[in-house]
């Protein structure tokens, strides 16, 4: 029997059995004789979610050597990947093959499986999450069998799984649409909170993919403009290795981590710091292959609490939390990262017909603050009907949760119907989707 834990190490089990299926017919075996003798089933990818969406209780299957790509389609753009690919392989697959995502989140460690199955997402006011990019599945059910689904395949299970929560299957096989490679020039400045929150509809509808960072304690935010860029014609630019190093390697991860550190040992410090960390960063440009640009290393650990508001909300939100942060006697040092999305039409997507603005906190998991900030943070954000993402911390139920996914029944009926033993269930399944 073995132990887990995941990336953030807040979420813990121990006394599972750990197994790495080599395939498809391995991994359809384990799933059958654990649903046999009534035991439950887990899939695993990075471990890079902070709720214990993915916490098993009796197996924990890797997917880490279901991964690679299985065909590809450069004239349609049509890509199947194995479940298990780690979206950093992946992108430098598609590069080789002359494609490109057409949207990622910040970090590349995750599972395509795990990212799509909890809404992972990226920013930018006309695109939607990684799930949008979705145009089938290969699932493997709970007594062993697969069904494969599409907008024209089993289209009732095509439409609720592509995010499934991993409460319907285990997801083998990805289909993706993606696009011709392509670049994105990169702006970053500094500013102002009070003026980037006023003009934030200009920023976020006039670039293509637009996000800032707001530091606790301070007036300061960090922006990001991304800007779209066909290839080969644009001539890349990226990040020269000494600024490349200083930026994201020395200030973003090694000396953050200092101060992180510094400021769970000497509370004191963390305003000050804040307010250094704010000045540090100074403006950029660059122009580099889109997945280089959107993601980024994250080598300090942390936890975080990100929920979706209405957009036409969003600011007003944010200005709660910072009232929030301002009356309180928190040392906060993580910044907030505030980002948009368009709508889409996946019943279980925190875009599901509804256009977000996604705010994101974050602290050290040891922070004697995380409890107090999180929980006044969940308050904002569910005043105004917050979504809160499915794979990072939030304490709603299902019955909250149906009163802002208006298909939730549906999905739950669904699960009833694949997986009645409850194979791929776990405790926080139970929290959100009622046992």
């Amino acid at each position: 029997m073995s132990q887990w834990q995941n990336w953030a190490g807040n979420q813990q089990t121990g006394s599972i059995e750990i197994v790495a299926p080599r395939d498809e017919a391995e991994l359809a075996a384990v799933v059958a004789a654990a649903t046999e003798a009534g035991r439950r089933v887990k899939p695993i990818g990075a471990g890079h979610s902070f709720t214990a969406i993915g916490s098993p209780v009796d197996v924990q299957v890797s997917l880490d050597r279901l991964s690679g790509i299985v065909r590809a389609d450069a004239t349609t753009g049509l890509v199947t990947v194995r479940g298990g690919t780690r979206l950093k392989v992946l992108n430098r697959a598609l590069e080789a093959l002359g494609l490109s995502m057409t949207n990622l989140g910040d970090i590349e460690e995750q599972s395509i499986a795990g990212a799509i199955s909890t809404g992972t997402h990226g920013t930018g006011a006309r695109f939607g999450g990684l799930a949008t990019q979705v145009r089938g599945l290969r699932l493997l059910l709970a007594d062993g069998s697969v069904v494969t689904c599409s907008a024209s395949e089993n289209p009732e299970i095509f439409e609720l799984a592509r995010v499934g929560l991993g409460a319907l299957g285990i997801i083998v096989e990805v289909t993706l649409q993606t696009e011709p490679l392509f670049a994105l020039n990169a702006r970053e400045g500094n500013g102002e909170l009070a003026d980037i929150m006023a003009a934030f509809e200009e920023h976020a509808s006039g670039t293509d993919h637009f996000e800032f960072y707001w530091f606790p304690h301070t007036t300061r935010v960090l922006t990001k403009h991304n800007t779209r860029l066909p290839l080969p014609e644009t001539p890349l630019d990226p990040v020269g290795r000494l600024r490349g190093w200083f930026d994201d390697e020395l200030l973003s991860n090694t000396a953050f981590g200092a101060t992180v550190g510094l400021g769970l040992r000497v509370p004191g410090l963390v305003k000050p710091l804040a307010r250094f960390a704010a000045s540090a960063l100074s403006p950029r440009e660059f122009t580099d292959i889109s997945y280089r640009v959107f993601t980024s290393q994250r080598k300090v650990r942390f936890v975080e609490s990100e929920y979706a508001v209405p957009r036409a909300a969003g600011m007003s939100v944010l200005a709660s939390l910072q009232r929030a942060v301002e009356a309180s006697s928190w040392n906060i040092s993580f910044p907030v990262e505030v980002r948009v999305a368009a709508a889409d039409d996946i019943p279980l997507s925190t875009g599901f017909e509804r256009e977000n603005v996604y705010i994101a906190i974050h602290t050290a998991p040891s922070s004697p603050w995380r409890s107090e900030y999180f929980a006044a943070f969940e308050r904002i954000a569910t005043e105004v009907g917050g979504r809160p993402h499915w794979g990072k911390l939030h304490t709603l139920s299902a019955a909250d949760l149906a009163e802002r996914y208006p298909r939730l029944g549906d999905f739950v009926a669904l699960r009833d119907k694949l997986d009645p033993s409850r194979t791929f269930g776990n405790p926080h399944l139970e929290q959100v989707l009622g046992s």
